[in-house]
């Protein structure tokens, strides 16, 4: 054999001993790589609910990053897709992360209608999805399933208490609700209406606009004709501001008070101004809880940022204590699904809108505040109703 022949062969066996050795050391580069916990987010990233994707994301980042940049000792990598608001676009952007990116873990997202392509491509593949904003009741109820966890609240939860609110403190009897037309404005606004109608009062009609449109004049005028007592509204982001100040422009504030759940004027008050002053919601959160939990959140998060947090940093940041709480129980393994589950659904979150605990159908059973707008702050007045749990109708897990 000639002695390149040898040399060839000679660094070849090193070159495998070398190799076999790096595969041994838990620092290894490579190594690393692979014990990363894919995460990918599906948010939106344009349109009317950009701003709320950002922060989602943000709240998430936040935690990760206050654990050293691990959750139950792995590193996460991020993986992103814009899910532009389109139910028409879900099934494809969600596949590109599950298929295409191999993601173990999906987050997202704020639509309703993508959250429920979101929740079946979750399904069919076995994958844990981490609902951090979207509502829609079937979610938790009919879509539930043994990967799907929601951080966030249900359509009904955070309307339902408004009603309670309208009817027994306020005293009003006679309502109308407007929305968009899509799923989570509908089920904001039956919340609204079986909480309301449960407590003596009326709602006389439901009014619709197509989803995202922000023409709402012909409506403020049938409004203003039909005197109400009350008018419900449910909007979120810039559909938000621009309906609190046409309500506002139109008079009607003065006369008809406008309730809503609190993404009517959550991350909104800037843009709205001096229509929203003085409006009552109801959400799981409000600005200056005074815990010392939320002043650390609201701290860190605005050193981070360089902006104060809101309802939906506050999600993105639960959902990363969700991830945390069952990789941890799992020993870093994401494959241990049922460990998993096992962990987060006994777990109590501490976050910063007060600790919460999963329903048996895997949606926050949680205290809803009332709250009151006060200059640029959604000031709790108290809780409207404590420890709500969504009914979960349809979840047969």
């Amino acid at each position: 054999m000639s002695n390149a022949h040898w040399n060839i062969k000679w660094n070849g066996a090193l070159a495998m001993t070398a190799l076999a050795s790096l595969a041994c050391l838990p620092g290894a580069a490579f190594a690393q790589a692979a014990d990363k916990i894919k995460v990918g987010f599906m948010l939106p990233a344009s349109g009317t609910y950009a701003a709320l994707g950002v922060a989602i994301e943000n709240g998430f980042r936040m935690y990760v990053g206050e654990q050293g940049g691990k959750l139950g000792g792995r590193e996460i990598e991020y993986f992103k897709v814009d899910d532009e608001s389109d139910p028409a676009k879900a099934t494809d952007n969600v596949n590109r992360l599950i298929k295409r990116d191999k993601v173990d873990v999906l987050v997202g997202t704020v639509h309703s209608g993508v959250a429920m392509a979101m929740a079946r491509a979750a399904k069919e593949s076995n994958t844990i999805l981490i609902v951090p904003n979207a509502g829609a009741d079937a979610v938790t109820g009919p879509m539930c399933g043994p990967t799907i966890f929601r951080s966030s609240f249900s359509n009904w939860q955070t309307a339902y208490p408004m009603g309670v609110v309208a009817a027994k403190q306020e005293g009003k009897k006679n309502a109308m609700t407007i929305t968009w037309k899509y799923a989570a404005g509908e089920e904001a606004v039956n919340g609204f209406k079986e909480g309301f109608e449960k407590n003596g009062g009326k709602v006389a009609k439901q009014l619709t606009v197509p989803f995202p449109n922000v023409e709402f004049q012909a409506l403020l005028t049938e409004i203003a004709a039909a005197k109400p007592d009350a008018v419900f509204a449910f909007f979120a982001g810039a559909g938000a501001v621009k309906f609190v100040k046409d309500y506002h422009a139109a008079g009607l504030s003065k006369t008809i008070p406008l309730y809503g759940p609190g993404f009517l004027t959550d991350g909104t008050l800037d843009a709205q101004g001096e229509a929203a002053q003085g409006m009552l919601t109801t959400l799981h959160y409000a600005d200056e809880l005074g815990t010392e939990r939320d002043k650390a959140f609201r701290t860190n998060y605005a050193k981070a940022y360089k902006l104060m947090p809101d309802v939906y940093a506050v999600q993105g940041y639960d959902a990363a204590q969700m991830l945390a709480v069952g990789l941890k129980a799992a020993g870093g393994d994401i494959g241990k699904k049922d460990v998993f589950r096992a962990a987060v659904e006994k777990a109590t979150i501490a976050s910063p809108r007060g600790d919460f605990t999963l329903s048996k159908a895997h949606n926050p059973v949680q205290d809803i505040y009332l709250r009151k707008v006060e200059g640029k702050e959604n000031r709790k007045l108290g809780v409207a109703v404590k420890g709500l749990a969504d009914p979960a109708r349809g979840c047969k897990l």
